[in-house]
């Protein structure tokens, strides 16, 4: 992802708006004064006297007017181009000019052209793309053609495209590629910005681009298919800024696919950069996408690479009108460099006399983690990961290569909205987003602010585009739970006065009470006028010595966020202390951050559990979306677990996707019930299962018979847990083995084992060895025997209380997290 080297600016205005000085659902009785960047005001306090590079937003829809430009020059801007859709300019600007700027009613904002940086083989299997491609019923809803994403155009815009690479091959595969590099200074005069097109690798510093377009809509030519794209039939549009981008840059390919969408057939831009800082919907970026949003165009955004603390969401991607995307891994979990969001943080605004609402929370996850596609040919990219000869294979090598961030995630989701284009290319930009979010799986133990609405589906979201079905009741974002945890979270801001020649005064102390669910810390190392960036460590130490340490990305020291998560911290005093990286010389500087302690404040919805055994279970079940209570505020512990409740609470924390045929697969489950139903009993249910063909992780009575509200039972609750984790495979080869369990250093076999139904035992087999389910022990010796003997029961046959299901599951999801 690229990286703002600088603090997103909390312009006035946005704090007007969250503070009822513009109502939400009246209209403004007089023109509002242009908003100016706080930091074009630093930049030029930093240097007086000397001209800076700003971006001017005047109150037009279109390109700048005459008379804007007229009025640049005016007061006296001479050097600037002005862009050809987008009411804006990049101009070289004086305090006193930006003053005057200010004061015209013509000017909406003013900002400083920050300068950025720059932040698939079996994750379209993990997504279901490829199952989209091999389905021959939506081939025939495609009137014959496999979905692929043909007649649509996707715009790439990142630091180029290399279309010499023949999976991405520039005149055809590749449309067009433009370079889009503005140097302001060079400029004599207020000219309309230039492109240069027809160029057939803009890409000669990076890779970036290269590997997010691959991603996209690579072909997989140069690897007879196997590391194909996502939507290989889409037609993509390369914008290169080069390996040197400011925001004018990233701009400027808003600017291009504005103008040129009609000619290309542009629906979807792909934008794998940005910052952190709170949403604006002044920025000139927003501007930008709010209008492509306007004219139809779905815009993508990575959500940024700054996890796992939380506030650290890329502001470009809050836009309510832009789908923001975290990164996962190909186990289904979030990755930690993933950057989240804040819990209930929002606000509302008004563009042109309509309300919106920005959250502070991803729209969706996808792959993100050891992404293979394509590589730059000329020159060799300086992206290649080290690992790649042992990812890759050799004849592959040249033209491929494996990478990682929200970047690599964020193309994987533009490509299955070029999949959804294809099959219904009515869809506006708000249908495109909702779907996503509707057909999304659960990822266990996580919320919204950190995952959106859940692991990307690309075979439900195409299902749904050809024919809206019933999608979303089992996605958490939608529910409402009768059970839940009351979290709180407490931020403290503090100071440390970094100094390379002293330590102590690198320091920052505070105290941790006992109960705290977990400990967040961050800061910011800016560096030299907020411009360069600090090339310090953050290291937590607790009150028993032990160390947590940040890290900072050494080949882009100038990433600013520092943050180090501790879940169920110790109590007493802990220490932040903030150190140079090894053979770096960190800079004197005065290092604000934020101490955040979250706590378990209580529980709702759990009246009945106080004193039970699974009591710590059920607590932890309902905290992590693993399980959910009553209507009437009870958990009911001791009551039989029903088919129809497992079925719930699988979707809910045991990563299924949903499925939802054409008819209903089962005639005695009410449609309540059914999406829930549906979703376990697919093949291919599990998430962990890649390539989604194994057996459903809950399986019928009979034909056209589930059974809802019988009783669930030991050996059947082994199956679902096990078949959840994409262990089919591993549990069929332990079928016909005796079935023992682990009784200190041995293995005792567990005595009624032929009680457990043949196909079941391999899967009683891993829930013992991976500590799921448990077995029941017995002791006898007789008056003369030296030693006891152990038996060990699994009671396969015995029903599955409500308490017992808390226990398993949270034993589960500890199994899930560590695979």
């Amino acid at each position: 992802m690229m990286r703002v080297k600088s603090i997103f600016a909390c312009v006035v205005i946005v704090i007007a708006l969250f503070t009822g000085a513009f109502s939400a659902a009246g209209a403004e009785t007089a023109p509002r004064q242009a908003v100016v960047d706080p930091l074009l005001i630093q930049a030029l306090q930093a240097a007086p006297g000397t001209p800076v590079e700003a971006i001017v937003t005047f109150r037009g829809n279109d390109a700048p007017t005459v008379s804007d430009i007229e009025l640049l020059r005016t007061i006296g801007i001479s050097q600037g181009a002005a862009l050809q859709s987008l009411p804006m300019a990049g101009v070289v600007v004086t305090s006193d000019q930006v003053n005057a700027l200010a004061a015209s009613s013509a000017v909406r904002s003013i900002f400083f052209n920050k300068k950025l940086e720059y932040f698939n083989y079996d994750s379209t299997a993990l997504t279901g793309v490829d199952k989209v491609r091999g389905d021959a019923g939506m081939s025939v809803e495609n009137g014959g053609l496999p979905v692929s994403g043909k007649g649509v155009t996707v715009v790439v815009n990142d630091s180029g495209v290399d279309g010499t690479n023949k999976d991405i091959e520039f005149g055809r595969h590749l449309v067009q590629n433009v370079s889009g590099a503005t140097n302001l200074h060079a400029l004599s005069d207020l000219l309309p910005v230039t492109y240069s097109e027809n160029i057939p690798n803009t890409d000669t510093n990076s890779g970036h681009g290269t590997h997010v377009a691959g991603t996209v809509g690579g072909t997989g030519a140069m690897s007879n298919g196997k590391y194909e794209g996502v939507a290989p039939g889409a037609d993509l549009v390369g914008y290169g800024s080069g390996a040197a981008l400011f925001i004018l840059d990233a701009l400027g390919g808003l600017d291009y696919s504005l103008t040129h969408q009609y000619e290309y057939g542009i629906r979807i831009i792909t934008n794998s950069w940005g910052s952190s800082g709170d949403f604006d919907p002044e920025d000139p970026i927003n501007i930008a996408t709010k209008k492509a949003y306007d004219r139809g165009i779905v815009v993508t955004f990575a959500a940024g690479n700054e996890g796992p603390g939380e506030d650290t969401h890329n502001p470009y991607a809050k836009a309510p009108w832009v789908i923001s995307v975290a990164a996962g891994d190909k186990q289904g979990k979030l990755a930690d460099f993933s950057s989240r969001g804040v819990k209930g943080k929002k606000g509302t605004f008004m563009i042109d006399g309509q309300t919106w609402t920005w959250e502070d929370r991803p729209t969706v996850t996808a792959p993100g983690v050891d992404i293979i596609s394509t590589r730059t040919l000329a020159p060799v990219s300086s992206l290649a990961a080290a690992d790649d000869a042992a990812a890759i294979e050799p004849a592959y090598l040249p033209y491929y290569t494996m990478m990682s961030g929200t970047s690599m995630a964020t193309p994987h989701v533009a490509g299955i909205v070029a999949l959804m284009l294809d099959a219904n290319p009515a869809l506006s930009p708000a249908e495109v987003k909702q779907i996503l979010q509707l057909t999304a799986t659960n990822i266990p133990g996580t919320e919204s602010w950190e995952t959106g609405a859940g692991y990307v589906n690309a075979y439900a979201a195409v299902d749904y585009a050809f024919k809206a079905k019933n999608y979303g009741k089992t996605v958490n974002l939608f529910r409402r739970f009768n059970s839940n945890a009351d979290i709180t979270a407490a931020r403290t801001p503090f100071m440390v006065d970094y100094n390379p020649a002293t330590g102590s005064s690198n320091r920052f102390s505070f105290s941790v009470e006992a109960g705290k669910t977990e400990l967040v810390v961050r800061i910011n190392a800016y560096g030299i006028d907020e411009t360069t960036g600090n090339p310090m460590n953050l290291v937590l130490i607790s009150p028993g010595g032990t160390e947590y340490s940040s890290g900072v990305y050494v080949l882009f020291p100038l990433y600013t966020d520092r943050t180090v998560s501790v879940s169920t911290p110790e109590a007493g005093t802990w220490t932040v202390e903030l150190r140079g990286v090894r053979n770096t010389a960190a800079l004197p500087e005065e290092v604000k951050g934020t101490v955040t302690l979250k706590t378990a404040s209580g529980f709702t919805g759990l009246s009945d559990i106080a004193g039970n055994p699974a009591e710590a279970a059920i607590k932890t079940a309902v905290s992590e979306r693993l399980a959910d209570g009553y209507a009437d505020g009870s958990f009911k512990p001791n009551q039989t677990l029903i088919r129809k409740e497992l079925a719930n609470y699988l979707t809910m924390g045991a990563e299924i996707r949903q499925s939802l045929p054409s008819t209903a697969s089962f005639t005695d489950v009410n449609a309540a019930d059914l999406p829930f139903v549906e979703a376990v009993t697919a093949k291919g249910a599990a998430f962990r299962d890649r390539l989604q063909q194994q057996n459903g992780v809950l399986l019928p009575v009979s034909a056209g018979k589930f059974a809802p509200g019988a009783a669930v039972l030991r050996a059947d609750l082994a199956y679902s847990l096990i078949q959840s984790m994409g262990l089919q495979e591993q549990a069929s080869a332990l079928s016909g083995l005796d079935v023992t369990v682990q009784y200190g250093d041995q293995r005792i076999p567990i005595e009624d084992a032929a009680d457990i139904p043949e196909a079941l035992r391999g899967y009683v087999q891993l829930a013992l060895d991976l500590n799921i389910l448990n077995a029941y022990f017995t002791v006898t010796q007789s008056p003369y025997d030296m030693a006891p003997t152990v038996h060990a029961v699994f009671k396969p046959g015995a029903k599955v209380t409500r308490g017992d299901f808390a226990v398993a599951i949270t034993r589960f999801y500890n199994a899930y997290l560590a695979g």
